[in-house]
């Protein structure tokens, strides 16, 4: 029984599917099947079955739950002890939403770490929003960057940037192709809300790996894209794209970020928190660059102590 099993059953018991948990951790989904088999063979037990409604725990899967969560979170525990009495850079895990992984995770990160005291090594990843409480309760990752996680008494989500949503274009068209980044299909995220409130049918929407694509293929006059304004403001301004009125745009969006309570909180990402209220991170957060090309952008695993 190791921890790679014991970190793949729980995120499969709590996504709900070793689809969901291999997305979220950027694997294959053979390698989360593989693991689950490895640690269901160990213990004699299936300890999931799938039903009509998802998987479903059985006695010994709902038993074992609660202690996997905590032997993942000690492992994440004994990796951060081991990499400080080595003198190893403190590991700072940021997950985002798509965009927000695009455009403005890595800068905040190279800010963070250059005005640290600290020695910082820090990674971004891209999930979807319902992931963000599973990866922040089990230390897989230390800061969420997206929507308000509201539901969850365990967590602390607190607002650092407000931002709007409009449709970008070449024209407007009576029924135009829709086209998204991967949080199109997030069913609580913005970009969905907005979708649904235009009455979007599935046949008309298009998903790109990225925001960049997507308004590379509008500028080529594919469609209209949804776009945060302020990113794409100076493809705007030179002319490749002009924003198209819709009945439900603009649309204010609000970014938070999200930790475990101060108690549970690790301090380095105590002090991210505190660095996301200052000037330098308004700054980024309003005028990032041009974000990573769709060629570059790799989410990482940031899932080290399965390794």
């Amino acid at each position: 029984m190791t921890l790679t099993q014991l970190g793949a059953f729980v995120l499969v018991a709590r996504l709900g599917s070793v689809k969901e948990a291999a997305r979220a951790l950027n694997v294959s989904e053979p390698a989360v099947s593989q693991a689950l088999a490895a640690l269901r063979q160990h213990l004699d037990d299936p300890l999931l079955v799938r039903g009509r409604d998802g998987m479903t725990l059985t006695e010994g899967g709902a038993r074992l739950l609660p202690i996997a969560s905590q032997m993942v979170v000690l492992g994440a525990e004994a990796e951060g002890a081991v990499r400080a009495a080595r003198g190893a850079p403190e590991a700072l895990r940021v997950v985002a939403v798509p965009a927000l992984a695009e455009f403005v995770a890595t800068p905040l990160l190279d800010a963070f770490a250059a005005r640290s005291s600290r020695d910082v090594e820090g990674t971004a990843g891209v999930v979807a929003g319902r992931e963000m409480p599973v990866l922040l309760h089990n230390r897989l990752a230390d800061v969420a960057l997206g929507p308000r996680l509201a539901d969850d008494p365990g967590l602390v989500s607190e607002p650092v940037f407000r931002a709007s949503l409009v449709a970008v274009g070449t024209r407007a068209a009576p029924r135009p192709h829709w086209l998204v980044d991967p949080s199109g299909t997030d069913p609580c995220s913005e970009t969905s809300l907005l979708l649904r409130r235009l009455k979007v049918p599935e046949d008309r929407i298009r998903v790109y790996p990225n925001q960049t694509a997507a308004w590379a293929a509008a500028a080529d006059g594919d469609g209209l894209a949804v776009a945060l304004a302020h990113l794409v403001a100076p493809r705007v301004q030179r002319g490749e794209l002009r924003v198209i009125a819709t009945p439900a745009t603009p649309v204010e969006v609000r970014w938070h970020a999200t930790t475990l309570a101060p108690d549970r909180r690790p301090p380095l990402a105590g002090a991210f928190r505190r660095f996301l209220a200052t000037a330098d991170a308004l700054h980024i957060m309003r005028s990032p660059g041009s974000g990573v090309p769709p060629s570059r952008f790799r989410p990482p695993v940031y899932v080290t102590i399965w390794s």
